[in-house]
């Protein structure tokens, strides 16, 4: 049964450092209108209430239909199994501990899953976005070869990443099966890899390559300014994209050495892919001094109709089985896509909550 037939509904939580966004989800889709509600980060009182007043809202705008489970994505640190949220940054009222999941099973009586949003995304776009696209033309083609492990990466305030291994979603002992953002960065002496590819190392190249120090430049009109929408430094803005883009195909490398999967890019700072996925790609295809190449894979830009016309296609050749007249498949050309979500980063994220609560409520 696909994710649009489950009948059970989930309420949902899109938590943010600035605000609670809530609503509920049947079948993958949303049936109420969003409620939002100030997160009160600082505060740990108001903001635990305001998640109860939240949910009580969605509840009622339900009317006679009864959820099954509370599922959403919550900053980490975090025991995302025990729903028990750590030292957060953005909600320093949460430090020390709080219970959060079981506060919201005994206020409501029904299970409360709690997860990061880089992994919830990786999640959702393996149910419903890229892996099943890639997947149907495949099929589409001819071939046998179905993908089911993918990479999620989020790209915005930080670098977030989640994983799913053989159509599972990657949690870890720890709860921390995806915190990429503190691998190295291959532009930065000694400084994580978030650091660089970040909305704040956007700006922070562009005063760097510019001379430019100038607070109020965000991303888009740096961005703009390397498109020619708006005056400024040109080369510098693109320059700052480029190192973002090598610095996340570096990271991309590692990642796709262990886990050998698609690759799908979101977060706001997606919407600039033009800029920095070529920049992504060299490095993916780069070779090491020795003249290795970093990957055993051939990498492919999914956001490219003609190279995703290549990724798809059917390259399985009929082999013989030595001492048989029988014959076997052979995919000679192992590939790798990287592209960009078109289902978005929030419902990507939201579809990947859902989804995660019935294979719960399930098992």
């Amino acid at each position: 049964m696909s994710i649009q037939e489950k009948k059970q509904i989930v309420l949902t939580l899109d938590a943010g450092g600035t605000n609670f966004v809530f609503s509920a989800m049947q079948g993958g889709k949303m049936i109420v209108d969003p409620h939002r509600l100030p997160s009160n980060g600082d505060n740990l009182e108001k903001s635990l209430q305001n998640i109860l007043d939240g949910f009580n809202h969605v509840i009622q705008q339900l009317g006679d239909k009864k959820p099954e489970a509370i599922s959403f994505a919550f900053p980490g640190p975090a025991d995302y199994p025990n729903g028990i949220i750590g030292d957060l940054q953005n909600l320093p009222g949460y430090r020390g501990g709080v219970a959060l999941g079981p506060m919201l099973e005994e206020q409501f009586g029904i299970p409360a899953f709690i997860n990061n949003d880089g992994d919830l995304f990786a999640y959702g776009e393996a149910i419903g976005g890229i892996l099943p696209e890639i997947n149907a033309k495949l099929k589409a083609n001819g071939s046998d070869k179905q993908y089911k492990n993918i990479i999620g990466i989020t790209l915005g305030t930080g670098l977030g990443g989640g994983v799913v291994s053989d159509n599972k979603l990657h949690i870890g002992d720890n709860s921390m099966g995806g915190e990429i953002w503190l691998m190295p960065s291959k532009v930065l002496d000694h400084i994580n890899a978030e650091e660089a590819s970040c909305i704040r190392a956007i700006q922070r190249f562009y005063k760097e390559f510019s001379g430019v120090d100038n607070a109020e430049l965000t991303p888009k009109d740096i961005f703009e300014i390397a498109k020619g929408i708006q005056e400024g430094d040109n080369k510098s803005a693109q320059k700052s994209f480029d190192t973002l883009g090598e610095n996340l195909g570096d990271v991309l490398c590692t990642l796709a050495t262990t886990i050998d999967a698609i690759v799908v890019i979101g977060g706001g700072l997606s919407g600039a892919h033009e800029l920095f996925m070529p920049a992504t790609l060299a490095e993916m295809k780069s070779k090491y001094n020795s003249g290795t190449d970093r990957l055993v894979m051939e990498v492919f830009d999914l956001t490219s109709e003609t190279e995703t016309e290549k990724f798809v296609t059917n390259n399985q050749l009929e082999i013989k089985v030595p001492f048989s007249d029988k014959t076997v498949k052979y995919d000679a050309n192992p590939k790798i896509g990287v592209g960009i979500s078109s289902l978005g980063t929030s419902e990507a994220i939201s579809l990947g909550a859902y989804a995660y609560a019935v294979d719960q409520l399930e098992s």
